[in-house]
């Protein structure tokens, strides 16, 4: 009588999966490469390497909205294993692939991850109301519980202004400058350009306003775009919170 075949491993079934994309791929059948192993992550839907591996043979042959499909998971893997290296890139891919993906809740996800103590840290007292003002022209404004930082840059980014985005908060006040979606420059207490904009990031608590601009405002940040100069900003916060706890 012949022994019931035992069950394959993770990494028995994964190899498999991953071999048999590979022979797919080589013969001419990315479709049926994708399949074989949308079926694994079926089974396995954490595995990193199937899912990177997807990605790979996705974006090689123009299914470009798996891939980015694809990315984004791989960011919430990515973080849950707490190697926000990776992370940063497959965000930064996915929105290369697709510059409409809102990347604004992994943004988020990351900076919670890194900095938790950003989310625990108690409130100061509150400052003392302003002096009545005349209103400003303001072009949209919200919570930052309840519409993050991030979220407000898509919407600057995406809609192509040119203004300043106000952050008003317990602890700060600051001012993001963008020209044509492009954030250019930051004030924030004493500090102006990167160590402003900074400042403005950790932020988690308060209220924002937009402000369209009639003209542009002189460039002193300069960045390949706002979703690196965001994911540098996060890294150094990260890096910089590590050396203060060694």
């Amino acid at each position: 009588m012949d022994k019931p075949e035992k069950p394959k491993s993770l990494e028995e079934s994964v190899e498999a999966a991953l071999l048999d994309a590979d022979l797919f791929v080589k013969y001419k059948s990315p479709q049926r490469a994708v399949e074989r192993l949308q079926e694994a992550i079926a089974h396995w839907p954490r595995s990193i390497v199937l899912r990177e591996k997807l990605r790979e043979v996705a974006f090689s042959h123009g299914m470009e909205d798996e891939a980015a499909r694809q990315c984004l998971v791989l960011v919430n893997l990515h973080i849950g294993r707490e190697n926000f290296d990776a992370a940063h890139e497959r965000l930064l891919e996915a929105k290369h692939i697709d510059p409409r993906i809102n990347i604004a809740p992994g943004l988020e996800a990351i900076r919670r991850a890194r900095r938790p103590d950003l989310q625990h840290a108690p409130a100061p007292a509150p400052a003392p109301p302003p002096a009545p003002t005349a209103p400003r022209p303001v072009t949209f404004a919200g919570d930052l519980s309840t519409v993050n930082i991030f979220d407000a840059v898509q919407v600057v980014e995406n809609s192509r202004l040119t203004g300043a985005l106000s952050i008003l908060s317990p602890a700060r006040r600051g001012r993001v400058y963008f020209n044509d979606g492009r954030i250019v420059d930051a004030e924030c207490d004493d500090a102006k350009g990167t160590p402003a904009f900074r400042l403005v990031v950790e932020v988690t608590a308060g209220s924002f306003d937009f402000e369209k601009a009639a003209s542009e405002f002189p460039v002193r940040i300069q960045a390949l775009s706002n979703t690196n100069l965001i994911l540098d900003t996060l890294r150094q916060m990260d890096e910089e919170k590590n050396e203060g706890d060694e």
